[in-house]
């Protein structure tokens, strides 16, 4: 199964999200899912993560250190598409592409705002993360 979380730019939320549902699935056992983010946009495509949220993982005990931002494409078409707002889940749905929320509420946008906003987008992923991993164990 592939899973693909999208959000903006791809260098905060969705490799955030991609970084902790892959640690998350792997604690769990379900070494069949192949997790990756891409962003709505190509502003940063080939970028590192952002600093910050690099750093707030890195708190938690996660390693983003190997991702690289990129952009959503429709080839090789994802079994799940996670969404991180419905900005993104419109922008998806307009390409065609069957996708729900990564989270029960938007996970808002980290870049603009204190450093202190990318470890509550964290803590808000990894909570979502783990309701995935459930949903995701219940499909195997």
């Amino acid at each position: 199964m592939r899973v693909e979380i999208v959000c903006t730019g791809n260098i905060c939320r969705s490799p955030m999200g991609e970084v902790v549902l892959r640690a998350k699935l792997a604690e769990a056992g379900l070494d069949d899912v192949e997790v990756t983010s891409s962003g709505t946009g190509g502003w940063h495509v080939g970028d590192r993560m952002d600093p910050r949220a690099a750093a707030a993982l890195r708190r938690r005990g996660y390693d983003g250190s190997a991702h690289r931002a990129r952009q959503f494409e429709r080839a090789g078409d994802p079994d799940l598409i996670l969404a991180m707002d419905s900005s993104h889940l419109d922008t998806l749905t307009r390409y065609g592409a069957a996708a729900q929320l990564f989270a029960r509420d938007d996970v808002p946008d980290p870049y603009y705002g204190e450093d202190n906003g990318f470890d509550d987008v964290l803590a808000q992923i990894e909570k979502a993360a783990g309701q995935w991993v459930d949903r995701l164990r219940n499909k195997s």
